[in-house]
């Protein structure tokens, strides 16, 4: 088996990823850096993101504003000393990733335009069209090339961390092409790998977000925190999980039943006014908008379309066909691709749907995990500054923030590490190749991946969905156990090596059932409802027990442990989110 041995081993090569390694290769380009990814890194998540990233830029705004909006919509589980972190370093980023080549849109004037977005009552959302994710995935994966330090290995499914003794020190990955395991040698190790919206069947996560990263951190003995909070995003393209981007909202767009009533003003969002909009209302946190489609469901005020369930409309024929082909091209362009509508002369059928994991590894210095030597970043680490329910076009700039920084922290403590011990990293290179090894040469059993992986998708959003209750988390609990174990009889069809899907996708799985594990048993124990976590046998938030940050722990064939750690406050008392004010 192949060793590579590197200085900075990197899991994943989107946002945070590369942002990470661009941050080692100038701190230090004498350090040899290792970039895996499971795909090639303009194929990564980050590319789908559509509507901006936060940071602050009007002279109306204030560092003090971003963090009251974030803690807020967070319903006060953010560790605030995070939050202050974090939104004074956003700006930079975002300066200094135009001065790579980020094209931002602009105002007549010249200045950084930035767009109202949901849950912020001020405008602060650099954007670049509708496309702002791509842009940025473009402009750090040029700036990559230019360090000969970073080594890409494109089309590598990292499979688990090399870790003993309370460090990490490498990781096992499939090279796809050929199907041999290498192992990455690694003094340091950064996790970037995104979410795990694919655990849920309609979702805006592209097929790649299967968890993985956290996966490997959580075999390894890393808790996986706030695992129960999982972002709907209120506009979805029903049958695609495509996001029509909250954009589409920031610039007028007015959410209508089947009455073309504006339910949201029943909802505490305030009351409707005509254009221009000066109350939350569509711009309310994506949690709130998601729980009030569900309650328009139960009341049967929603549309209930031919193929795709119960929906509303999106409308934004007001906007002008100008305005909607100036800022919002791309989602006109979706509209009119996967459901035949032209979104500036009908409104478009739109539901909520999975989008974001505000839980992940448990961070306890912003990108260090308590295994020595390992650092994640993005949506798979949980910082945590997103709480219970992340406000939208903060995750584009906490990528950009926390990817430089643990690249940077990465580059800074390696030398304090030592050496890679090598006896070890030949013992789990051994042990990675015979578990392979065992799976495929497992005997058919009637189990099959797409099976099981079914019947987890049917679970956890009939029991783990927008809305929750004791008999719904336990049966989910009961089901994902079992699950579990039927996993461990699943046989491959494909016993091939090149660019072996089946036995990827089975890697896959085993990262989701996991995932799933500690997202329902995670629920399970906070019997209170806050931010995206909703329990309608317990509806009240409960500060006085619930407070905390829930830690799942690993247990192998078992169910994870639950522990709890307090949450940081550093100025902002818990209060009641309220969202019927100015904008």
């Amino acid at each position: 088996m192949e060793v590579i041995e590197t200085d900075v081993a990197i899991v994943g090569a989107g946002g945070a990823g590369l942002s990470a390694a661009i941050a080692v290769a100038e701190r230090d380009p004498n350090l040899k850096i290792a970039l895996l990814s499971k795909v090639y890194p303009m194929r990564s998540h980050t590319c789908a993101a559509e509507g901006g990233a936060a940071g602050v830029a009007k002279d109306e705004d204030s560092l003090d504003k971003h963090f009251d909006d974030t803690v807020s919509g967070g319903d006060w589980l953010c560790d605030q000393d995070a939050v202050e972190w974090f939104v004074e370093r956003a700006p930079k980023e975002l300066a200094r990733i135009e001065r790579w080549g980020c094209p931002w849109s602009r105002d007549a004037d010249g200045k950084v335009a930035v767009r109202p977005f949901g849950g912020m009552k001020i405008e602060r959302t650099w954007y670049a069209a509708d496309k702002t994710g791509f842009h940025i995935l473009h402009t750090l994966f040029q700036t990559s090339l230019q360090f000969p330090s970073i080594k890409r290995y494109d089309e590598y499914y990292s499979t688990d961390l090399i870790a003993a003794d309370g460090r990490c020190q490498g990781v096992m990955a499939i090279e796809m092409r050929s199907g041999q395991l290498k192992t990455f040698a690694a003094k340091t190790v950064i996790i970037a790998t995104g979410g795990a919206g694919r655990v849920f069947p309609f979702t805006t996560n592209g097929a790649i977000k299967t968890g993985d990263g956290m996966a490997m951190a959580y075999r390894a003995g890393v808790p996986l925190k706030d695992m129960e909070f999982v972002q709907y995003h209120p506009t979805g393209l029903p049958g695609t999980g495509i996001l029509m981007t909250e954009g589409c909202r920031g610039e007028g767009g007015i959410l209508v039943n089947k009455d073309g009533y504006r339910y949201l003003q029943d909802y505490g969002l305030g009351p409707p006014d005509p254009w221009p909009r000066k109350k939350a209302m569509e711009l309310g946190p994506r949690d709130m908008l998601s729980q009030a489609f569900w309650h328009e469901q139960q009341k049967g005020r929603t549309i209930q379309s031919a193929s795709y369930g119960d929906v509303v409309h999106l409308d934004m024929r007001h906007l002008g066909q100008a305005l909607i082909d100036e800022r919002l091209p791309f989602v006109r362009d979706l509209a009119r691709s996967y459901l035949g509508v032209d979104m500036v002369t009908d409104p478009v059928p739109v539901r909520p749907v999975v989008h974001y994991t505000m839980g992940g590894i448990h961070m306890e210095n912003l990108v260090e995990t308590p295994l020595k030597g390992l650092y994640a970043a993005g949506e798979c680490a949980c910082v945590s500054i997103n709480g219970s329910n992340r406000l939208g076009s903060n995750s584009l700039t906490e990528c950009l923030v926390f990817g430089r920084e643990a690249g940077q922290r990465a580059a800074e403590q390696i030398g304090s590490l030592g050496a890679v011990n090598d006896t070890l990293v030949k013992e789990r290179a051994e042990a990675s190749r015979q578990a392979l090894a065992d799976l495929h040469m497992r005997p058919h059993s009637g189990e099959s991946v797409s099976g099981i992986r079914r019947e987890m998708h049917d679970t956890m959003e009939s029991g783990a969905g927008i809305y929750r209750t004791a008999d719904s988390l336990a049966q989910t609990c009961t089901d994902m156990a079992n699950l579990r174990d039927r996993f461990n009889r699943v046989a491959l069809e494909d016993k091939s090596a090149v660019y072996n899907t089946d036995l990827i996708q089975a890697l896959e799985l085993q990262s989701m059932v996991e995932i799933a594990e500690t997202m329902a048993h995670s629920a399970t124990k906070r019997t209170e409802s806050r931010g995206s976590h909703q329990r309608l046998d317990f509806a009240q938030r409960d500060d006085e027990v619930f407070l905390k940050h829930s830690l799942a722990t690993y247990n192998g064939q078992a169910a994870p442990t639950i522990d709890y750690r307090d949450v940081v406050i550093t100025k902002s008392q818990p209060a009641a989110r309220v969202y019927g004010g100015d904008v």
